[in-house]
């Protein structure tokens, strides 16, 4: 094994479980994103981004057996349409740069419109329909229980909607990953991901907290007089 094989299945284990750095690592560049997002910072998406890669490789259980090769396709393939997603969101909190302070936030933040709303909870279930039809036909090298493509499908539709509303500046991004966190804690958990489940379990507190900054926040804007949901400098 050269070097490189060497740093890319790094591992500890902790309770006789195998976990690679690069699981530990993409969590906390994904918990460093979760920050900024709350803070409505611009660097939130580069950061998120490589923790996302770092992420896709565990997932997709390459070159790393700790798992026993469950490539989990759902969460392995949210993390594409993350980084995919996090360009957007980088050029479009990076886009009035120029035309406001430095300290200002990326974002003022906003409620989904009642029919943007509309839109993207029925994209979501039909979404979740489709994808475990097709994570079922795709089959996944061995044999998960029935419930798995159910709950794939949930964590990568919710994802994709999360993602997207953070990049418009909308409130409901937060409760969206909550929703995703709910399936996604316990997923992880059964399939013995730790140190994902646990970030996950962290995440749901901060996305409980980053709602409430948001919320206030559109609150003050509301009470001021200043439009919402515009994309700002950071």
């Amino acid at each position: 094994m050269n070097f490189f094989d060497r740093m890319y299945d790094a591992s500890i284990t902790i309770a006789g479980h195998g976990i690679t750095w690069r699981e530990i690592i993409g969590n906390l560049f994904g918990l460093a994103s979760a920050v900024g997002g709350m803070r409505r910072k611009v660097w939130a998406w580069p950061v998120g981004i490589i923790g996302n890669a770092l992420l896709f490789t565990v997932f997709f259980a390459v070159g790393f057996t700790a798992h026993g090769g469950q490539v989990l396709f759902g969460q392995a393939g949210r993390q594409v349409f993350f980084i995919l997603t996090s360009i957007y969101g980088w050029w479009l909190w990076q886009r009035t740069r120029a035309g406001h302070g430095r300290s200002a936030p990326a974002v003022q933040p906003r409620w989904a419109t009642a029919r943007e709303r509309t839109a993207y909870l029925v994209f979501w279930v039909v979404a979740v329909v489709i994808c475990q039809w097709l994570f079922r036909l795709i089959g996944e090298g061995w044999n998960p229980p029935n419930f798995y493509y159910w709950a794939d499908a949930w964590i990568f539709v919710g994802s994709m909607v999360a993602t997207f509303a953070m990049a418009r500046g909308w409130n409901d991004f937060w409760l969206a990953w909550l929703a995703v966190d709910l399936v996604g804690v316990p997923e992880l958990i059964y399939f013995k991901y730790y140190p994902s489940a646990t970030l996950y379990a962290i995440y749901a507190a901060f996305v409980a907290y980053g709602f409430v900054v948001w919320l206030r926040a559109t609150r003050q804007h509301e009470q001021v007089g200043e439009p919402t949901g515009q994309v700002v400098a950071s």
